[in-house]
């Protein structure tokens, strides 16, 4: 049965890897990712980019996680962070989510940072690299 709801459109073959038919054929399969259509990706990238606080980006990965099923964990990195690239930012593996997607998530919540420099600041006191 087709979901109620409008899902993305398919990729080119064999261009992605989101194995979006063994999704759809799986009974009872998550579809929520499917949701994220472009347009509605697009908007959770600008939304990704324009954190205003650790605590909004937390909010923010919560709704996703919340709505479309994907979990987004942030961390700073086993070395020295120096730079955004220095926190690793994982996506959950899961069928139905775009190759494209999976890059870009990544790279609009280091924009984020990267505009707000106190929210990674805020994030490494969270994690106590700033403790003594």
């Amino acid at each position: 049965m087709p979901p109620n709801f409008p899902i993305r459109v398919e990729c080119p073959p064999n261009v992605c890897t989101c194995q979006r038919d063994l999704l759809q054929s799986t009974p009872d399969a998550d579809l929520r990712i499917l949701m994220l259509t472009r347009e509605q990706e697009k908007k959770l990238l600008e939304r990704l980019e324009r954190i205003s606080s650790l605590a909004d980006l937390e909010h923010l990965l919560q709704r996703i996680e919340q709505q479309l099923g994907v979990v987004i964990a942030l961390a700073p990195g086993n070395n020295e962070v120096r730079t955004m690239r220095g926190i690793q930012i994982h996506l959950s593996e899961m069928p139905g989510l775009c190759r494209k997607t999976r890059q870009s998530i990544p790279a609009a919540i280091r924009k984020g940072l990267e505009r707000q420099p106190e929210i990674a600041w805020a994030l490494l006191d969270a994690h106590d690299l700033f403790g003594m």
